[in-house]
């Protein structure tokens, strides 16, 4: 049953980055492809979380708190970007 469950949750982190990443290339606005990149984001800290939980190595819990606050200071600075710039595409 815990089997089941890995791979179920690896499947599906694996169809939100595919959707992450088509939310990214199709033609929209820059706040769209920010959001797109923000989930991709999300899901590799998802991933590593799952990760660690699945080997129970707590090294991983270093490289998530890295990558959940690279994503943190990179949304707040395109953010920042988009305010000064605006919304066009």
């Amino acid at each position: 049953m815990t089997e089941a469950v890995e791979t179920l949750t690896l499947i599906l982190l694996g169809v939100a980055a595919l959707i992450a990443v088509a939310r990214i290339l199709r033609d929209g606005s820059l706040p769209d492809k920010v959001i797109g990149a923000d989930l991709l984001l999300f899901v590799v800290a998802a991933s590593v979380a799952a990760g660690a939980g699945l080997t129970g190595d707590d090294t991983y819990l270093d490289v998530l708190i890295v990558i959940t606050m690279m994503g943190f200071i990179a949304t707040i600075t395109v953010a920042r970007f988009i305010e000064k710039r605006g919304t066009r595409s």
